[in-house]
């Protein structure tokens, strides 16, 4: 058996090796490995969930609307034909894409709300490294949802797009808008 054929493929086509991270605090915390359905099992342990492939979160945190609950099928299809568009357009590797856009959709600070007596006061905070992933995630899937929830773009076409955008660093993209408002607001609180 040949070492190519050894290593293993995210969905029997991209290469998992090689990827390269630009922001070394979240590195730890994007884990690239194959899709493997890990049913909650990281629920139980405070950072495990950094473990999964941050292919599977971007599918879990699809399945969190209304509509798509439960339909992790659904949503992994969504994924792979994403992955397939971007490859297409970019002739990049799409996992290293998603590795870039989560990168730049991660905001480095936001606020919290501190109350002094009755008076509430928003302060601005650094954010870890786990939550900056998460937020990221959550920015692509909601901003993926808000270009094709009743609209003629496919939702494949639409998460495409908001990677694409997000590791170009294009401001137009919900994902990397609502990071730099959220950085803005912070600016705002210090």
């Amino acid at each position: 058996m040949s070492e190519a054929a050894s290593q293993p493929l995210l969905f029997g086509e991209w290469e998992i090796e090689g990827i390269e991270y630009s922001d070394p605090s979240t590195e730890r915390y994007i884990t690239v490995t194959p899709v493997a359905h890990s049913m909650g099992r990281h629920a139980d342990k405070q950072f495990a969930k950094s473990e999964i492939s941050v292919v599977e979160r971007l599918i879990n945190r699809l399945m969190q609307t209304e509509e798509n609950t439960g339909k992790k099928q659904q949503a992994t299809r969504i994924v792979r034909e994403a992955f397939e568009t971007v490859h297409d357009r970019t002739d990049e590797n799409p996992i290293q894409v998603l590795v870039d856009a989560v990168e730049n959709a991660a905001p480095r600070e936001e606020t919290v709300r501190l109350k002094y007596g009755g008076i509430s006061v928003p302060k601005a905070v650094d954010v870890a490294p786990q939550r900056r992933v998460d937020t990221a995630l959550e920015f692509l899937a909601q901003g993926t949802y808000n270009a094709a929830f009743k609209s003629p773009v496919d939702v494949e076409d639409a998460l495409a797009d908001q990677l694409l955008g997000a590791a170009n660093d294009d401001v137009d993209t919900y994902a990397v808008n609502q990071k730099e408002e959220k950085e803005r607001v912070a600016a705002a609180a210090r």
